[in-house]
Parts: structure tokens; sequence; C-alpha cells
């Protein structure tokens, strides 16, 4: 009497998740189902299902984990930029976490690319975790994949996130990390590629900075550098692509650009030299660099693009 209880209980919960799944538009995929992505099953516990909302052959294409702290520095953000950019534009799907700081400046960075990024929660897939990414949650649902093994109306729970970075390592051929404290998720998600045999590489960050001490740690044990873009281009396998350069839309952007004409600066300089406040120049900086015209290398130098 008891097993039969159970049993009814079983099938009525599973009834619910298929519902639920099929109300937030979810696909779910089994673990003996073809559409399975077979990377999983390297896991020692691979997920017994997914479900994903959005296109799911991403999760067969060449892809890199971009990953990093919650409180990443303005240093770190700009490295996120760059590096998720410059991979999107060369066909390389950008994973992550969708946790604020590196993550989350890895999917927009994508986007604005018009690359293809998969978020991976520790939430079910019709939960923002924060709040704040529902946007973007949304938009990557509609223009890459969103996935979880945790069914929908699922809670952040702090357990989730661990098991999470494991598929995160598990789905991509490289796990680069750009800032991670000691005590990060980032590095079990490192972990969990070294364990799989997969690439690991790291961005380096100054000595003193705690937002750096996991990531050079990783380096200190032997993670592959990070230390210009074409290292991650190089990494993965893959070249720059080579596009007409953007044309300057406003006179601030022209003044940038005519600037840049003699060679790299960096920010304060090129704010001289343009003859803008600090303020416009940044603002007119980041549209360019959205746009391909100018790239800010890791140093901190602004660089036109083309040449």
């Amino acid at each position: 009497m008891g097993d039969g209880v159970a049993r009814t209980a079983a099938l009525a919960e599973a009834d619910d998740t298929f519902d639920q799944a099929e109300a937030c538009g979810a696909r779910i995929v089994l673990q003996d189902e073809e559409e399975y992505p077979p990377t999983l099953l390297e896991l020692h516990d691979p997920p017994p299902a997914l479900f994903c909302v959005g296109d799911q052959t991403l999760l067969s294409a060449p892809s890199a984990a971009i990953v990093g702290t919650r409180r990443a520095t303005p240093y770190g953000e700009r490295v996120t930029r760059e590096l998720a950019g410059s991979l999107a534009r060369s066909g390389v799907v950008i994973v992550s976490g969708l946790a604020r700081g590196v993550d989350v400046t890895a999917h927009r960075a994508t986007l604005d690319a018009g690359g293809r990024t998969v978020a991976v929660l520790g939430t079910g897939v019709d939960i923002a975790y924060p709040r704040a990414h529902r946007a973007i949650q949304t938009t990557i649902a509609e223009h890459g994949l969103v996935i979880s093994e945790e069914p929908p109306g699922s809670r952040a729970k702090t357990s989730s996130f661990p098991k999470r970075n494991r598929i995160i390592a598990a789905i991509t051929q490289a796990t680069i990390v750009v800032e991670a404290p000691l005590r990060s998720g980032a590095l079990i998600t490192a972990e969990h590629a070294t364990d799989l045999h997969r690439t690991v590489a790291a961005v380096p960050g100054p000595v003193d900075s705690p937002q750096s001490a996991g990531a050079n740690l990783l380096l200190r044990d032997g993670a592959h550098v990070i230390a210009s873009v074409d290292d991650a281009l190089a990494l993965l396998g893959v070249s720059s692509p080579r596009a007409p350069a953007p044309q300057p839309r406003t006179l601030a952007e022209r003044s940038i650009l005519d600037a840049l004409s003699s060679g790299p600066a960096d920010l304060d300089s090129l704010a001289a030299l343009s003859g803008l406040p600090a303020r416009d120049c940044m603002a007119a900086v980041t549209t360019l660099e959205l746009r391909g015209a100018v790239r800010c290398d890791l140093t901190g130098e602004v660089r036109r693009m083309g040449r």
C-alpha cells in the first residue's frame, strides 16, 4: 500500500513538472534521449534531465565558458567584454552562469557582438536570479539558450550553484576564469573542467587584488595564461574575423578615432587628445567598442581596429 501511494505521488509530481515546463516554454531533455548532450555523460553524476528554453543546437557548437566573481572590478568587466565579444564574433558560443559580475557581463557582451550565448542556471528556467536579470534571461532564451537541471519553479538554493558549475565545465571545450577570489564558484567550475580534461585558462590580475587571487592561483598551478584576446582565440583554435571598420556616427566618435590615428592611448590620454570630457570620452569609446571600431586591450589602452 505504501509503495502504491509513493508511486502515485511520484507520477503526480512528474505530471506537475511537465505541465510547468510546458507553461514556461521549456523542453525537457532526458538522459536517455538523443538530444541529451553526450559531454554531460562524462560527469560522475550527470543530470537526469535538462530543462531547455531556446536553441538546443548550441550545446553541440564550439564553446567556451567565461566565469568569474560576482564582485567584478572595472578591470574584470573590461576584460570580460573584450574576451566575450571577440570570441563571439569568431563564432564561439559563450557559456556562463548569469550571475552578477563577470557572468552577466560575458552574456551581455556576447549579445552586443551579435553572438550566441548559453546561460546555465541554478534555479528553474522560469526563475530569474537575481531578479534584475529577468530581461537579459528572456533575451538569451530568444537568441541563445537557457538551461537548468532544476525543475521549473525551483528557487535559488546555496547547493544549486556548485552543481550548476559542473554543467558549465562539461558542455564547453575551455573554461576561462577572468577574476575569482580564493573562495569562488568560478574555481569550482575550473576544478570540474580539470577533472574532465578540459582546457582551463585564467586572466592574470594584480597580486594585491582579492578578486584576482583565485585566478592567479590557477595560473601558478598551470592554467593557460590569457594575456590578450589573441591568446583566447588561439586557445579555442579560431581567428578574429576581418570586417570593415564601422564609421563614426557622432562628432565625439570622430574625435576619438582621429585621436587614435597615431596609435593606441589610455583613456586619460585619449580624453586629452580628443578634447572631450572624461565622461563623454568613455561613453564614445564604449559605443565604438561595442560596434567593433576600437578595442580596449587588457593593458587599458584603446586601439583603433584595422590599424
